[in-house]
């Protein structure tokens, strides 16, 4: 039963109750110990797997801890704007065409983000 209701849940919002329960623990943390700091109704290996899926994306990292691992996230992505940068890359990384991704995005930009970006690359400038 519990599967059942873990699969209907959108993974990135399994995901990122993970990165925040790792955020609040400040420490490398087992499926576990995320399991229960999450209080919801997921089973140890849901946990597991999303943990797993994070670290094979780069999010996470793993140490041995006893028979499995303990995880902890990356350093540069120690917040939810971290991740979300991260997940930008992963993005742009996908597409052999980069100048065109990126051409696009900049020209889907509200006029107020688009002025935020020209700030962060061309600062001084203005």
């Amino acid at each position: 039963m519990t599967e059942a209701k873990d699969e209907r849940r959108p993974a990135g919002e399994l995901e990122a109750s993970v990165m925040g329960a790792l955020w609040a623990a400040g420490g490398p943390q087992t499926p576990g110990q995320v399991q229960r700091a999450l209080g919801a109704d997921l089973a140890r290996t849901t946990v597991t797997t999303i943990l797993t899926r994070l670290h094979d994306k780069g999010v996470v990292e793993r140490h041995r801890h006893g028979r499995g691992y303990a995880y902890l996230p990356v350093r540069d992505v120690q917040d939810a704007q971290g991740l979300t940068a991260r997940r930008m890359h992963s993005e742009l990384d996908r597409d052999g065409d980069r100048e065109t991704v990126l051409a696009r995005f900049v020209a889907q930009l509200h006029p107020d983000d688009e002025r935020i970006l020209r700030d962060l690359l061309e600062p001084g400038e203005r």
